[in-house]
């Protein structure tokens, strides 16, 4: 028996236009109608949850940022957090420098995105507050969530594998884009799975009882936590490898397609 869904958001329900369609809409309406838990738990921080308030409006609790923040959407507050030292991440990106000397770096924070040089581009229009320094008390004092690496020259996947070893001790570190270089890091304790799993015992859910929906690499713990974990027929090879199940692509609305299947 399922008692609690857990969704990533984008390429996974949410379509490159930002949008989720009806048919996906409905599809969770009903598994809420039914007395199945919602949870979505995605990479992005809290302030751009913009689908899924067009979408739900205030329906319930958001994993955002991998895992480092858990958020009241109905309450629109921070329940919990937890956070990267700058010093870590200033340890995290000498590292990543030696290998890729020419990265760039930004830390989203519980307050909003501070961007280093060279980073901007197609971030520059998300909520951007200030400018990086990791050698400033106030970024420890807002406290760094995720914290960003992007190469302008390695794909992603090489990128990834190139740092994540003398990485691993320091931060957790995964991607979850297909289109930009881009590394995301937090607390080496952070990650989807372990938000959820300790969101699941609040609710005395047993992860035999989840059903998980992802596509990218950043998803694979949670796909992996959950008793029925889906990976979308359109997401990234290693995490289609990794999952027990798959899900039609998010073109044809697989997870609708599932959900359907699940309420018959």
């Amino acid at each position: 028996m399922i008692k609690l869904i857990a969704s990533d958001l984008d390429g996974t329900i949410v379509a490159p236009d930002g949008k989720i369609s009806p048919r996906t809409r409905q599809a969770f309406l009903d598994a809420r109608k039914a007395g199945i838990q919602i949870v979505f738990v995605t990479g992005r921080p809290f302030r751009w949850l913009t689908p899924i308030i067009e979408a739900f409006g205030g329906l319930g609790t958001v994993i955002c940022s991998n895992g480092a923040v858990l958020y009241d959407l109905e309450h629109d507050e921070v329940i919990w957090s937890r956070t990267l030292s700058a010093a870590k991440a200033r340890e995290a990106a000498a590292i990543i420098s030696q290998i890729e000397p020419e990265a760039a770096f930004a830390a989203e924070t519980t307050k909003g995105l501070h961007l280093g040089e060279g980073f901007a581009d197609r971030h520059h229009n998300f909520g951007v507050q200030d400018v990086l320094d990791l050698s400033s008390d106030a970024i420890d004092q807002e406290g760094i969530v995720k914290f960003l690496a992007r190469s302008q020259h390695l794909a992603i996947d090489d990128f990834y594998a190139a740092v994540r070893p003398q990485l691993s001790h320091l931060v957790s570190i995964t991607h979850s884009a297909f289109d930009v270089s881009l590394l995301e890091m937090a607390h080496v304790d952070i990650h989807k799975a372990r938000t959820l799993n300790e969101y699941c015992q609040r609710l005395d859910i047993d992860p035999s009882e989840v059903m998980a929906f992802g596509d990218m690499p950043n998803d694979i713990q949670m796909l992996e936590f959950a008793g029925h974990g889906y990976a979308m027929a359109s997401g990234h090879p290693t995490t289609l490898a990794t999952a027990r199940y798959c899900a039609p692509p998010l073109a044809e609305d697989g997870v609708a397609q599932v959900i359907e299947d699940l309420l018959k």
